[in-house]
């Protein structure tokens, strides 16, 4: 039976019967009982799982997160206060979202709550900071246990005034989004819940920042990112298939992504919004010139040693003998200098001949300050003096406690010596797209928060100017090269080396105490075959067990 209260009022159990507008979120399979085995997929899965206080999902479209999330809520309205039941307020940004939702409650109810719920209208009253009110319609499941879920038509101004889980969705197309997320902050003071669910609306957007917070973890939300390629890889046009009654195949798969994408033609900014979740703006530098000279010191030296062809074709004595007189007389004045009570970490980009492999040490200050003691270049250096010099500065570093070498092509040679050397406190790393996607965005912020600091020097400027936005990763340019000031190619060189040395200083490490006792080049062979490049000296490193900081 149903009974048609108005217009968007409606109480009935039969889907056939339901509006048009609520047969999306509605018209679902009867008997679908979202907790049995492979109905969920993965990323719905984990969403589900994750029951941290607060949560934001950057998703590409129809990729089935406010499914999901309807499912959790109504496990949360279903429960008893002492079993952590509240209220939910779902606001979307139209009021045929709010349908939806409503309609996935309704079922979840039933299938799951074991409650036959109506769906009712409902009028939410809105009182404004400028003491006038507005009433905001919506639609509510109320359940046994004395609470509710329900789907707000408009977003309320104030939010303030609601207790319970909050669901903001497609927050990118709400009017103010940070204005949103100040008001509902205050309900976690009394136990309240926030999640906030999207695809990308543009760079600039502020729940694009949200999501950058959150990456960088500025702020204490969970991130969710969920593009539609994860989506079909777990299972989505699977499913599809099984609503329409039809078999899977890969063949068929494959040409429904197509007919998706192609559909965009020519917009592909577009199409990686909105089903890749890749801001549409997200092309361009992360980083601007002001802000990365406010990050720099004129009493930072940069070192550089390049050497001609000719250097490669020299006995394996006199290379060593050169590499040791530069070490001697280039770094050791600054390696003395080092603070020993600091913490110091690495980072390392390798290049052979093309560009310049870039070494850049730093030392952790009382404040946090991660501060290069100098940045050291090298152009044209064969790999065994690389090596040496590379050791040269690492065996000097006072309270080692960390160092990041870039493993990729041929600089897996250099990052497995130093992993043979210095053990577990070396992290060999594969320059791609995952590491790029996960830790770069900490080394820009740390421009920032003014927590990096590099030499002022023309060439690193430029190298950081040179990090941009590429398909939604920070990273530097496939094609990009630029001329330093002595005229050779670069390609970025100490842009990696300095977020290889920022990762390596917040990983959670143990480093050990070591000595060294090594003699002149002249009278024994150093470490791993190489000749050493310092008269006898002993060191002790204190070391210990550190945090991520």
């Amino acid at each position: 039976m149903t009974e048609a209260v108005s217009e968007d009022v409606v109480l009935t159990r039969d889907p056939a019967k339901l509006p048009e507008e609520l047969l999306r979120g509605a018209n679902i399979p009867e008997d679908l009982d979202p907790l049995a085995d492979g109905v969920l997929m993965r990323h719905q899965a984990e969403w589900l799982e994750d029951d941290s206080d607060l949560k934001v999902c950057a998703k590409g479209r129809r990729t089935g997160i406010t499914f999901a999330e309807a499912l959790d809520d109504t496990l949360i309205a279903s429960a008893a206060r002492s079993a952590g039941g509240q209220n939910v307020f779902y606001i979307g940004d139209t009021k045929d979202k709010g349908r939806e939702f409503i309609g996935y409650v309704k079922h979840f109810a039933y299938t799951v709550a074991k409650e036959v719920a109506a769906i009712e209208d409902s009028i939410f009253v809105d009182e404004r900071a400028d003491g006038t009110t507005a009433f905001i319609s919506g639609y509510r499941i109320s359940f046994a246990s004395g609470f509710r879920v329900e789907a707000l038509s408009s977003r309320p101004e104030n939010i303030r005034g609601l207790q319970g889980t909050v669901v903001i969705d497609e927050a990118a197309f709400h009017k103010n989004v940070h204005e949103v997320l100040d008001a509902v902050n205050a309900l976690l003071i009394w136990g309240g819940k926030i999640r906030v669910i999207s695809s990308h609306n543009g760079f600039l957007n502020a729940f694009n920042q949200l999501c950058l917070d959150a990456q960088a973890k500025k702020i204490p939300f969970s991130y969710h990112y969920i593009p539609f390629q994860a989506a079909i890889d777990n299972g989505l046009f699977r499913k599809v298939c099984e609503q329409k009654g039809e078999e899977w195949t890969q063949e068929k798969q494959d040409a429904w992504e197509k007919q998706i994408r192609g559909a965009y033609g020519s917009r592909t900014a577009k199409m990686k919004q909105e089903l890749d979740a890749i801001p549409a703006e997200g092309e361009g530098a992360a980083l601007t010139r002001v802000l990365i000279e406010s990050c720099m010191s004129a009493d930072i030296p940069v070192i550089r040693w390049d050497r001609n062809d000719d250097f490669k074709n020299l006995s394996d004595e006199e290379r060593a003998r050169q590499a040791d007189a530069f070490c001697k007389t280039q770094l050791k004045p600054l390696l003395s200098r080092l603070n020993p009570d600091r913490e110091h970490a690495f980072g390392e980009d390798f290049a052979r001949s093309g560009d310049k492999t870039a070494i850049i040490p730093i030392e952790i200050g009382q404040d946090l300050v991660r501060r290069a003691p100098f940045v050291l270049e090298l152009k044209n250096i064969p790999y065994d003096q690389q090596r040496d010099i590379l050791f040269y500065v690492v065996d000097a570093l006072p309270r080692l406690m960390g160092g990041a070498l870039d493993a990729t092509g041929n600089g897996e040679y250099l990052a497995e010596k130093a992993r043979q050397r210095y053990g577990d406190t070396i992290v060999e790393v594969k320059l791609n797209q995952s590491w790029y996607s996960t830790n770069m965005l900490p080394y820009i912020e740390a421009f920032s928060d003014k927590t990096i600091l590099l030499p002022r020097d023309a060439d690193v400027l430029a190298d950081h100017q040179a990090l941009a936005y590429v398909n939604g990763i920070i990273k530097v340019p496939d094609n990009h090269t630029s001329k330093g000031a002595d005229g050779y190619e670069r390609h970025g060189d100490t842009a990696p080396a300095g977020a290889l040395a920022f990762f390596a200083s917040r990983q959670e490490s143990i480093s050990y105490e070591y000595e060294t006792n090594r003699k002149t080049a002249a009278s024994q062979v150093g470490h791993n075959g190489g000749p050493p490049l310092d008269d006898d000296r002993r060191r002790s490193v204190n070391v210990h067990l550190r945090g991520s900081l």
